[in-house]
């Protein structure tokens, strides 16, 4: 389990190499030269999920002309990204970790407190690696309301 794995500024990412809802393969080194936004959510079709998702979505322009790119990591499987992407028209790469082996390595699978009760599972982490693939900022536990707001202010120092 990742509880003691937090990565921090400055750190080499983990990598990754995921499917996302096509079946394509993504990995960290399809973005070199520019930042990634990499950020982990527990579930498709889920309120929180859906509110962090949809204002990727509705800030993608905004973040891409800051010069930053978003991937989105979950445990849901290919066939429920795709759903998911179609049904509140996400344009960014949502990817597979169903065995949540990337998001262990990357400290985002762990123990949490949902509804007043600890239990183990994927922590709301983000992620933003600077253009020559290091971490520039990692955030546990992250609230998703306001969070791409924050990310812009982040981007913009």
């Amino acid at each position: 389990m990742a509880d003691d794995i937090r990565l921090s500024e400055g750190d080499k990412n983990p990598g990754f190499a995921l499917a996302d809802a096509t079946g394509a393969v993504v990995r960290p080194e399809d973005f070199a030269g520019r930042r990634l936004i990499v950020y982990f959510y527990p579930a498709a079709f889920t309120p929180g999920c859906t509110t962090e998702a949809c204002d990727f979505r509705d800030n993608l322009a905004s973040l891409q002309a800051a010069g930053a790119a978003v991937v989105g990591i979950s445990p849901d499987s290919v066939e429920r990204l795709a759903e998911w992407a179609q049904a509140e028209q996400l344009q960014f790469p949502l990817l597979s970790d169903e065995d949540h082996s990337v998001a262990e390595a990357w400290g985002a699978w762990g123990t949490k407190v949902v509804r007043g009760e600890e239990r183990v599972g994927l922590i709301r982490s983000t992620f933003v690696l600077a253009p020559d693939g290091t971490v520039e900022s990692a955030e546990y536990h992250v609230d998703p309301n306001g969070h791409v707001e924050r990310l812009h202010a982040q981007l913009a120092a």
